[in-house]
């Protein structure tokens, strides 16, 4: 596998699939990669069933890293059931309230996997 395929992987929890996106330690420029990756993976998940968890922690963002996040947002919105943030404190405020307002969608930020990982899996 690639680098930013090696980044987008499903793992087990509490008998559940989470989809792990790591952009953990990454580069803006990698951060945009593996943000384009993500429809390939998601659209072949039925509509309204994917859990995703995104690692943020060290990772750095610009511009086009963002833009990519938003586009990704709105495309992959109607496979995705829930979306949980861990390590955000890097991502800019500034990005993260216009992220959420293009793309109507709630981005709930944990400080640790695990506790992101219960809350995706709790109906």
């Amino acid at each position: 596998m690639d680098m930013v395929n090696d980044r987008i992987r499903f793992v087990p929890h509490r008998r559940k699939q989470i989809l792990l996106v790591d952009f953990s330690n990454c580069p803006a420029s990698q951060v945009e990669a593996t943000v384009r990756a993500l429809p390939d993976i998601v659209t072949t998940q039925p509509r309204k069933s994917v859990l995703i968890l995104c690692d943020f922690n060290g990772a750095s963002f610009n511009e086009e890293a963002v833009r990519a996040m938003k586009e990704a947002a709105v495309f992959n919105k109607p496979f995705i059931s829930k979306t949980a943030w861990v390590g955000a404190t890097s991502f800019p405020e500034v990005f993260f309230d216009s992220l959420k307002n293009f793309s109507r969608r709630e981005f709930p930020v944990f400080d640790t996997q695990i506790e992101a990982l219960d809350w995706l899996v709790k109906d």
